[in-house]
This record gives structure tokens, sequence and C-alpha cells, in this order.
């Protein structure tokens, strides 16, 4: 039976998640409905959600004037995502679970290094400098790979969490009793045991390779093949852009410029780069929420039964140190 207070704490915590909802959906459906409306329509009246008159000429025109180069853009960004996710939760994994072992000697200097990275990095000019001249990823495939994007101290320290307080040290040490080393310890009992937080980590890796434009603008100078959805439709809007800063002076640009919906085609091409995330992300959202909460969940249980059963039991940090 839930008291008087109990009912006013859902009633607000329903009303604020439902407002937070509505301010995260209502821009992208803004979006979307913007990107089929037509382009005269839109510059005259702005933005609607009922617009006076319809059109899907902004998506003809994206894939008439580079048909095969956005389906290229979007296999290129498909292999460019599954390699990245794939080679992030191989790395992140391994490092996360050797930082969740206490008799790691100096254990708590590498958790120091890998968080202080999260505050202060090398800046962008080094960064580039170093990837260019010594790695020499400058117009290959790593250069979407590897920069910025291969390993996060958050999903390290996110995961390094999640090892210390969902894995319970009693089955390890059942592997280690049955013969098993740290390696086939951490390949056949950790990481079945921590699915939500994998899932999460591919999660938020896959988002960041998907959306990713950055490295793709700044090291890729010639190759203009490899180029991801995103490096590509932001070439296509630097195009519009140039156009209409020298449609008036330059009449056959202006005539150009006048087939082009520029406005609405800006929609369509962010409409484009975030439809295939929307479509695959119901179906991870389950573990995806499992992941961020269970090994908080977890060791707060740990402690409440200990306190139940009036035998103290040593309670791990669940934080990042």
């Amino acid at each position: 039976m839930k008291t008087r207070e109990d009912k006013i704490y859902s009633f607000f915590g329903h009303l604020i998640m439902t407002i937070l909802t509505l301010l995260a959906i209502i821009p992208i459906l803004l979006m979307f409905i913007s990107s089929l409306t037509d382009n005269a329509t839109l510059l005259q009246n702005g933005y609607s959600f009922l617009p006076e008159k319809w059109s899907t000429y902004a998506y003809e025109w994206v894939f008439t004037s580079s048909s095969s180069m956005v389906i290229k853009a979007y296999g290129m960004s498909f292999i460019l995502t599954a390699t990245g996710v794939v080679c992030s939760l191989a790395l992140t994994t391994c490092l996360a679970y050797g930082l969740s072992k206490k008799g790691l000697p100096g254990r708590n200097v590498l958790t120091f290094l890998v968080f202080f990275t999260m505050l202060f990095n090398g800046g962008l000019v080094p960064t580039y400098i170093n990837y260019t001249t010594v790695f020499h990823v400058k117009d290959t495939f790593f250069g979407l790979l590897v920069p910025s994007l291969m390993m996060s101290a958050f999903n390290v320290l996110l995961m390094k969490s999640y090892f210390v307080t969902g894995v319970p040290d009693e089955i390890l040490e059942a592997a280690y009793i049955d013969g098993a080393n740290e390696f086939q310890t951490m390949w056949k009992i950790a990481i079945p045991l921590s699915k939500p937080i994998i899932t999460t980590v591919a999660m938020f890796s896959g988002i960041a390779y998907w959306n990713d434009w950055n490295n793709g603008y700044i090291y890729l100078t010639k190759r203009t093949d490899l180029y991801s959805i995103q490096n590509l439709l932001n070439r296509l809007m630097q195009n519009i852009q140039a156009l209409t800063q020298n449609a008036n002076n330059m009449a056959q640009a202006g005539e150009g410029l006048s087939q082009i919906p520029s406005g609405t085609v800006r929609m369509a091409m962010a409409a484009l780069g975030i439809l295939p995330i929307m479509i695959i992300y119901p179906f991870i959202q389950k573990n995806f929420v499992k992941g961020i909460t269970l090994g908080g969940v977890k060791a707060d249980k740990k402690v409440s039964e200990s306190k139940k059963s009036g035998f103290p039991i040593c309670k791990r940090k669940a934080g990042f140190f």
C-alpha cells in the first residue's frame, strides 16, 4: 500500500520524466517533419509541425545528386562502426578487468592515469602531429578508427566498476580452484556475467563512431572514398553554403542554388544521419539500462543483506577508485 508521500513522489517523478522525454522527442519530430516540408514553404513560414505543403524533394535531391556516394558512405559507416566497436570492446574489457583485480601491482596508479585522461589531453595540434608523423594514419582507414575513439576512459572506469561490484569473487575463486588461469576466468566467467555492461559500452562506442565527423574532417584530405555518412553530409552542407555565399556574384551558381532545397536538405541530412541509430536502439535498450544500473544495485544489496544478517562484509568501493 503506497503512502501519500510515495504517491506524491511517484506523480512528480513521472511528470518530470514525461517533460524530459517530450523535450528530447519534439526536436527530433520537428526535424523529420521539416525534412518533408516544401523548401519554399519552410523558408516563408518557418518550421512547423503542420506545414502547408509537404514534399520529399530534399531526400530526392540528396540521393539523386550523389546516390552512389551516399550508399558508399553508409557502407563505410557500418564497417567503421562494427570494426570500432569490436576493437574498443576488446581493449576496454581487458584493461577494465585488469584494473578490477585487487592484487594488480600499481592498480591505484594505473586507475588514476586512466582517470587523468578524462580531465586533460594533449590538444588538437600535438595529437594531429603524432598521428600523422609517427603513426601515419592520414588518408587511411585508421585515421577514422583510432584517434580519440578507440578507447574511452569513461567506458573503462564504468566497466571496471561493474567488474568490481557485479561479478562475485566466490565464482572467480571457484574457477581458480578448478584450474582456470586469468584469461580463462575472464573469458568464461566474468564476460558472460557482464553482458549488460558490455552492451552498454558497445552502444556508447557505436554511437561515437557513427556520429563522428571530426576524424574524417581532420585526417582525410585526399581520400574522399573513405568518407563516412557524417563526413559526406558535412561536405554536402559545405557545398550548399558555398553556393549560397557566391549566389550574388555568380549567376550560374544562383541558378543552381534555386534548384537546391537549402533549408529542408539540412533536416534531411540530419535525419539520414540518426536514422540507423534510432532503428537499432530499441533492440538493445533493455541491456543498455540494465548495464548502467545493475552494478550499483548489486553493491547496495550486498551491504543491506550484511546489515540484516548481522555479519559485516568487506564493502567494496563502487566508485572509480
